[in-house]
């Protein structure tokens, strides 16, 4: 089966060589450019297999969709810049059976400074990466998009590597912007955010990460992680509750 891998960037001279080594494997590789002003094109134009597009930033969900459409190919193996295949998922993705299937899932094993981290819900962390366009396409949310597939969905043995962040700053700076689309996106779903949101919330996700996942058992960093996406979690509802009072004031 002849698959395309997709990549959407921005700025991401650091990764996507890796990146692209790893999917060197593809019958074509489609990287969709939001304006970087780093190498990022310069080292994507280098590769042999890519396929180099410029396009305004649209959405997480419809910048990968945009992507695939652009494909020669029916089967998408969807990555971002900061995530690698490993030779085992390699191996899984040569031998699989895509009869009957619309999908795969995929488990990724994220890090967080350079560590893998195994509890707090990070691992197996199972997503649709591998898909075909004609049964299935992301979900076209400002941000934590993912494919929603009509047919039946298998799942691959086998690691994607995700190089999430790199330090607690590097989360913090991130923070605020995923935080303020997750805002929109609870608004325009239609939920009216409450000020017991703000505080219920951000401590279930506490308990959920350290207790529930075991965060407990990866140390200080298990402890660290339950408290930055608390934090997450409380900025993402703020925010909300702002934007959801701007919206009334105006109507």
């Amino acid at each position: 089966m002849k698959i395309s891998a997709t990549v959407i960037v921005k700025n991401e001279e650091k990764n996507i060589f890796d990146c692209l080594n790893s999917l060197d494997f593809a019958d074509e590789i489609i990287v969709v450019d939001s304006g970087s002003s780093d190498r990022t094109g310069e080292i994507c134009s280098s590769h042999p297999k890519v396929r180099f597009y410029e396009r305004a930033w649209e959405g997480f969900g419809r910048q990968k969709n945009i992507a695939a459409g652009l494909a020669a190919n029916d089967w998408i193996l969807n990555v971002d810049a900061d995530e690698r295949v490993t030779p085992e998922l390699l191996l899984a993705i040569r031998a699989a059976d895509f009869n009957g299937y619309a999908g795969f899932r995929v488990a990724r094993r994220n890090f967080f400074g350079g560590r893998w981290i195994r509890y707090c819900g990070w691992y197996p962390d199972y997503n649709i990466r591998l898909y075909s366009r004609r049964l299935g396409s992301f979900k076209e949310r400002a941000v934590h998009e993912a494919v929603e597939c009509s047919g039946e969905v298998g799942k691959l043995q086998g690691d994607l590597l995700h190089y999430s962040y790199s330090s607690v700053s590097d989360y913090l700076q991130r923070m605020d912007r995923y935080s303020s689309l997750a805002a929109e996106e609870i608004v325009k779903s239609g939920r009216n955010p409450g000020y017991c949101h703000l505080l219920l919330r951000p401590a279930f996700t506490f308990f959920k990460m350290y207790l529930l996942k075991l965060g407990i058992f990866e140390g200080y960093l298990g402890f660290q992680l339950s408290i930055l996406y608390s934090m997450y979690t409380f900025a993402k509802y703020a925010k909300a509750v702002e934007l959801s009072e701007k919206v009334k004031e105006r109507v």
